[in-house]
């Protein structure tokens, strides 16, 4: 097929568990580690032979991204009296790392929540040594990638829009990779360098002697656009580079308007990529294209935002693609890399791709065509009534697996958790618009998403095991309502906030936490500098706006710290405008802050890819202070994903409230295990042996939890006790 790159060279109630064994509740005083930074020492494990060890070398554990680990040592019968056995304190406080850690060679390599990178003695926890580029990085890293020949290793690790290649053994950039050992993301997309916000928010993969990787852009405009890019492991050199906004000539382009790729953004792998190495091909699943709730300035489908891309991993040529949303105008992107897996088909096996969403769906495919293997529906979905928009009549749905999270929500839904909470709730529902999939935004009316914005499905990525053919999946099951509103001319401070920043933190600054933070009384710690600094170049989910003038950047950052809005001079405005702009994101939540549906919030999910059905489904996680008054098992919103094992077991922390880290028996979903972390782990496990023990680590940090809870950053490994 045509490719587009540009070569340049080179539910059921929870089975409850006859007996609850909990695992060392704090237990973590924490060791005194010290901060050695660009010294490599050597790890005790390195005199172990290569055959013990069992590593984790890949964000997802493997190339194939289905976060499986062969280890048996831990298992259905002993997993019971794990124990904590080292924890790393990065002494950096909250930040919302979400890191998976990669092991390799006897060594754990991982990001702190101010993105500088530490290589741990996997045994041990010791620290070997300590990367620190002098750039503040801020928000979601969820890890790095690593590169291995002849004994050479590399570490590829992102500080905002800074790429790094170090040395696995010492930590030290290595300068024959771009310049002095980095690379810039904003350059090399045929736009003003100094104009982009793009960041690695999920490491990128390895193929051969390719580094490829997406990025994070903005969902307001302008934006990046969302190139896909190979560079040279070696010199950092760009190899090839796929354009998900066509250009003149391009599959695709006419899709979109046809000045679209020279003025659109977004359409972004923000989520990560999975690697078929036997094949040469490489899965990319994209997010939504700018803006993302209102799309006049982008009338078609507009591939390839909202598209499972899979591209010839050497060329970066399109081998197929399966666009999931057309025109999407609900944030609806792919959220985390595909699983590749092993189906059975009749007598027959097939290698196929799993991919999850935010609806809920997952989608199966075969690997090497795109041929769905469950089939897909095309149905008609209703148009918006908002002048200027333009909205697909139909959107694909698979007929199986049934989804795992609700499609829709009625009255009979809400919550009765108190009778005053379901008064309110249904009060409040009745003013709402929608309930259904698909249903286009109003003007000045709130129209319900469900799944929420943050799914369904989110980053943490779905877990598959070979043996049994089953894939988990853990699931929001949250409402979330938004509306959009006429743009006013901006003219002040406030209307640049209302374009630019009311997307997440809402039209009021309460924002939605702990997803969007409230800018509501921010404090002494900041200042205009501090808020310009954050405006400009960005902060967690947060992009920055590079494309606003100084003047811009100045009054939105009065506005934000005072509420005092300055008029600006109409020359001084440098945004780009459309005539109507997103409200804000707002959970659907009852005056005491929990759910306004009823029961579960949150859910893991075990499903038969040979079959489509499920063979279990749980809630996930609980509130505390509901569990202690007799309401069990609600499950909770939750971030991070599962791992499997050969040992039987499913390990998962991910929820937002109770600190819990969980193993399950991966056939029935029996909780086995559980154990109360320092802080909530919204990231996912790794598995690992080393000197023939074996070991589950796990990032926690506390950042999605309440104000009032506990907050840190630790990586924490669990293991048998020695004998």
């Amino acid at each position: 097929m045509t490719g587009q790159a540009r070569n340049t060279g080179v539910g059921c109630q929870r089975e409850k568990s006859p007996v609850r064994l909990t695992g060392p509740a704090v237990l973590l005083g924490g060791l005194a580690l010290a901060a050695v930074v660009g010294v490599a020492l050597q790890p005790a494990s390195a005199r172990q032979p290569a055959e013990e060890r069992a590593e984790w070398p890949s964000y997802g554990g493997t190339p194939d991204g289905i976060r499986y680990s062969s280890l048996a040592q831990i298992n259905r019968s002993n997993v019971g009296r794990l124990q904590v056995a080292w924890s790393y304190d990065t002494g950096e406080g909250p930040g919302g790392t979400q890191t998976q850690p990669l092991v390799a060679d006897g060594m754990l390599y991982a990001v702190t929540p101010q993105h500088n990178v530490v290589a741990l003695d996997a045994a041990t926890g010791k620290q070997l040594w300590r990367f620190e580029s002098g750039v503040t990085g801020r928000g979601a890293n969820r890890g790095v990638a690593y590169w291995t020949k002849g004994g050479e290793r590399r570490v590829f690790a992102s500080v905002q829009h800074w790429l790094y290649a170090l040395d696995g053994a010492t930590g030290k950039p290595i300068p024959t990779f771009g310049k002095d050992g980095r690379i810039d993301l904003r350059e090399g997309l045929d736009r003003d360098p100094a104009k982009q916000s793009i960041l690695l928010t999920t490491p990128g993969v390895v193929y051969k002697d390719l580094l490829i990787v997406g990025g994070r852009t903005s969902e307001g405009l302008p934006a990046t656009p969302g190139d896909i890019r190979a560079y040279d492991v070696r010199t950092g050199r760009t190899r090839w580079t796929f354009h998900t906004i066509p250009r003149p000539g391009e599959f695709g382009y006419n899709t979109w308007p046809r000045y679209a790729y020279k003025v659109a953004g977004s359409a972004n792998n923000w989520a990560g990529m999975s690697v078929d190495v036997k094949r040469g091909l490489v899965f990319a699943p994209t997010g939504s294209s700018a803006m993302d709730f209102y799309g006049a300035n982008r009338e078609g489908d507009n591939l390839f935002a909202n598209t499972l891309l899979a591209l010839d991993a050497d060329t970066g040529k399109r081998v197929w693609h399966f666009q999931a949303v057309k025109h999407d105008i609900w944030d609806r992107d792919f959220p985390s890399p595909p699983a590749l897996v092993r189906v059975k088909r009749g007598r027959k096996w097939v290698d196929a791709v799993a991919q999850t969403t935010k609806t809920g769906h997952v989608y199966l495919f075969e690997r090497s065509n795109g041929k769905p293997l469950f089939p897909i529906e095309y149905r008609e979905y209703p148009p918006s009534d908002v002048p200027g928009e333009w909205t697909a009549k139909t959107q694909p749905l698979p007929t199986k697996p049934a989804p795992f999270a609700r499609q829709s929500v009625t009255e009979a839904m809400l919550t009765n958790r108190t009778p005053e909470a379901r008064k309110w709730a249904v009060e409040r529902f009745r003013t709402f618009h929608g309930g259904t999939p698909f249903v286009p935004f109003r003007v000045g009316q709130e129209t319900i998403i469900f799944p929420g914005f943050d799914g369904g499905a989110e980053w943490g990525g779905p877990a598959f095991d070979p043996e049994s053919g089953l894939l988990y999946v853990n699931a929001n099951d949250v409402v979330w309502t938004a509306s959009l509103a006429k743009t006013d001319v901006a003219k002040s401070g406030r209307q640049l906030y209302l374009q630019n920043c009311a997307n997440c933190h809402g039209d009021t600054l309460a924002g939605a936490p702990p997803q969007m933070p409230s800018l509501l009384r921010l404090g002494p710690r900041w200042d205009l500098a501090a808020i310009s600094k954050i405006t400009r170049e960005g902060a967690g989910r947060m992009p920055g706006f590079p494309n606003l003038s100084a003047a811009d950047v100045k009054a939105v950052s009065e506005y934000v710290l005072s509420g005092e809005s300055r008029p600006i001079q109409p020359d001084e405005a440098a945004v780009t405008q459309l005539d109507y702009r997103f409200t804000g994101y707002h959970k659907f939540l009852d005056p005491d802050g929990y759910p306004a549906v009823a029961p579960p919030w949150g859910t893991l999910n075990a499903i038969n890819l040979s079959t489509g059905e499920y063979a279990w489904r749980i809630p996930l996680g609980e509130y505390p202070e509901l569990a202690a008054k007799g309401m069990k098992g609600t499950g909770t919103e939750n971030y991070g994903g599962p791992v499997v094992t050969a040992g039987g077991l499913v390990f998962i922390g991910a929820t937002n409230y109770d600190r819990k880290f969980r193993a399950f028996d991966k056939s029935s979903g029996k909780l086995l295990w559980e154990t109360t972390l320092p802080f909530s782990a919204n990231a996912t496990p790794a598995v690992y042996s080393v000197g023939g023990r074996q070991y589950i680590v796990v990032c926690a940090e506390g950042s999605k939890g309440r104000p009032t809870d506990p907050k840190g950053s630790r990586y924490i490994a669990f293991a048998l006790p020695q004998p």
